[in-house]
Order: C-alpha cells, then sequence, then structure tokens
C-alpha cells in the first residue's frame, strides 16, 4: 500500500492549493441532498479532505468519525468533541466499533477496488439500526460531459478528463455502474439522486453565474438526476 500512499499525498495537494469556491458550494448541495437520509446518531466520513462536508456532518450526530490517508488535510480539519479523526488508508481501516451511518462522498471513483471497500464497509453497519452507506461519485451523463464529447473534448462520456486525472480519479460512474458495484458487494439500493445541473465547468459556472442562476440548476439536478453533475445513492444491507 506504499504505492497507494504516495499517491494520496500527491493528489491531497489539490485540496489545499486548486479547489475552487465553487467546488466547496457542490460540497454543501451534496450535503443537502444526502442529509434526509442520514440515520442513527454514530456517523463515519471516508475522505473528509479539508472537513468542508465534515463541518455540517458533524452536527447530525452524536459522534462522528472521520477516515483519511492524508494527515496534512486532517490536520486542517477544526478539533470537535463529537469529532474523531483517524488517518488511515481506506483499504486499511479497522473500526473498534459500528455505525450506523457511513457517508463515502467522491470515494469510489478513487480507490482500486470499490465494491471490495463497499462489501468491507457494509460489515461496519449497525445491523440493530438498520445501518446505511450514503455514496456519491461524478456522473459519466452528466451534460457537460456529452457536450464534451460532442466538442470532441472526449471521446466517450466515461473518459477521463485532465480535472479528473488531477485529483487522482480511476473511472467515472454512470448510473447502471454505480448500482451494479454496490449490488455486487451485498447491498441494495434503496435510493439514487442527482446533485446540480451542469451543463459547463465549475470554473465557468463560477466566473460567470449568478446566485440565483446556480440554485436553479441545483434545483433542476434534482427533477433530471439521470444527467445531473453527480449521483447519490442510499444503500442497506440485503
Amino acid at each position: 500500500m506504499k504505492s497507494e500512499q504516495e499517491r494520496i499525498d500527491r493528489v491531497s495537494g489539490w485540496y489545499r492549493d486548486e479547489q475552487l469556491d465553487f467546488d466547496k458550494r457542490m460540497i454543501q448541495f451534496r450535503y443537502r441532498c444526502i442529509r434526509p437520509h442520514l440515520v442513527g446518531t454514530r456517523g463515519c466520513e471516508f475522505g473528509p479532505a479539508e472537513g468542508q462536508m465534515t463541518r455540517l456532518l458533524v452536527n447530525d450526530f452524536d459522534s462522528l468519525t472521520v477516515v483519511d490517508a492524508a494527515a496534512s488535510l486532517l490536520n486542517l480539519i477544526p478539533d470537535d468533541p463529537k469529532l474523531v479523526k483517524v488517518h488511515s488508508l481506506f483499504e486499511e481501516y479497522e473500526p473498534s466499533s459500528r455505525f450506523d451511518t457511513i457517508v463515502m462522498e467522491h470515494i469510489l471513483e478513487h480507490v482500486e477496488f470499490p465494491a471490495e471497500l463497499l462489501r468491507r464497509a457494509s460489515g461496519w453497519l449497525d445491523k440493530s439500526s438498520s445501518g446505511r452507506i450514503v455514496l456519491g461519485v461524478p456522473n459519466a451523463d452528466s451534460f457537460h460531459r456529452l457536450a464534451a464529447v460532442k466538442m470532441g473534448l472526449l471521446s466517450e462520456p466515461c473518459e477521463l478528463n485532465a480535472r479528473d486525472v488531477s485529483l487522482g480519479h480511476r473511472r467515472v460512474y454512470n448510473r447502471s455502474e454505480l448500482r451494479a458495484d454496490i449490488e455486487s458487494a451485498g447491498l441494495r439500493v434503496v435510493e439514487m439522486g442527482g446533485v446540480f445541473m451542469k451543463p459547463l465547468s465549475n470554473g465557468q459556472i463560477e466566473e460567470h453565474w449568478t446566485d440565483e442562476m446556480i440554485e436553479a440548476f441545483f434545483e433542476l439536478g434534482q427533477e433530471f438526476p439521470e444527467n445531473a453533475a453527480e449521483i447519490f445513492a442510499v444503500a442497506e444491507l440485503a
């Protein structure tokens, strides 16, 4: 796992040095979509980065464990009495207790074996509380990726673009592929939805769009999830 740790250390700088204000806005939109699906009092967040979503999730649980292999990013997350920070590769993490909700926002596109990680994580759910995994990934069928194919910038919607590469993505999911990985891990999908309708790049939206436009396209993503920028899914033990 040494090479995986080195890979994560290289990518982690993006969150400190290149993240746009609109990127952080998108994290807030993800949270707004998944918050109704959080259950119980014991939460776990995989890949908190510098803690944009952690700051929100910590208010939803009596205890929240965050797991990340980038120590430099974990150190940026404000301490909280309800927060436990764990420096670990996901593949090596072993919890000391079970969770009611595990949040995996933008994790599966990064890891080498996503279905295997989901299968391991399913064993960390508290079966007595109907625990669930709530997760999100970029959507290959997002309008901005479909437009890139029409323009010749991508050969097909699932191709990695320059931003994917800089973020360390290994794949881009569509809805059927995400469902297949979830179900192969022994989980069942109880809800799927879309986050934000994105016809342009994050940089173009940040530079040219008003708050009213951004909010409107967030609402459109919920109404037309198949072509939203991101997919969220809620999974429970089968």
